[in-house]
């Protein structure tokens, strides 16, 4: 069964310390682990394959082997629909550039972030990409904070999701946050024709990869 977006606005919908979701429709789960690599900032990353992960087990895997959940990227990988999914463990906050590169050659890219557990704190983050231009951007409480007024982006595609996300009633001040969080996903999620499987990725285990940062391991105790 293939689901939508909404259920990532639940409180810690995938792992401690919020989501990081890019679903690529255009690439295979290859092409896709190969681009997210060379995004990463600083040096490249080598994708490890590292077998079949639920959540936990992968962060096991990553505490285990790199002595901190942080000290490196795990991705576990799916597909739904037309769109081909990476999701991100460990390190991953910060540590992207934006995704326009990975969106070249005519890929769609969409990136859903929320960096759940910050205490500034970062509201969640939308952007689409196609073919390397940013077509829209904006923060999911639509709150005016973290740069953004609004919906950004290419004018055309920008102006008619400002509009469907004004007709869904935001933004929205006097709503809870989360309720914010949950309405903006589900107009996102209609007009670009998302997929995501809950099941799959909250108790399913998934191919998985390590972007190793090529740093010496910790030595075991």
């Amino acid at each position: 069964m293939t689901d939508g977006t909404i259920w990532l606005a639940e409180p810690r919908s995938i792992a401690f310390g919020g989501y990081h979701v890019v679903l690529a429709r255009g690439l295979t789960q290859d092409e896709l682990v190969c681009r997210l690599a060379k995004a990463v900032y600083g040096s490249v990353r080598v994708a490890v394959a590292v077998g079949d992960h639920t959540t936990d087990s992968l962060v096991q895997l990553l505490e285990d082997t790199y002595g901190d959940l942080y000290a490196e990227i795990g991705l576990r990988l799916g597909r739904a629909g037309d769109w081909t999914y990476a999701v991100a463990y460990g390190g991953w906050q910060g540590e992207f550039r934006p995704l326009a590169e990975v969106s070249r050659d005519g890929a769609d890219i969409c990136l859903l972030e929320y960096e759940e557990e910050n205490g500034k704190p970062v509201p969640p983050q939308f952007a689409y990409f196609r073919d390397g231009s940013l077509l829209s951007a904006c923060n999911l409480h639509l709150d005016g904070s973290w740069g953004y007024e609004g919906v950004e982006g290419e004018p055309a595609t920008a102006v008619r999701l400002q509009d469907l996300l004004t007709s869904a009633g935001l933004p929205d001040h006097e709503r809870d946050d989360r309720e914010v969080h949950r309405i903006a996903l589900g107009v996102i999620e209609r007009f670009f024709g998302l997929s995501l499987p809950k099941d799959a990725i909250v108790h399913g285990a998934l191919p998985a990869v390590v972007l190793e940062s090529g740093f010496p391991k910790p030595a075991r105790a």
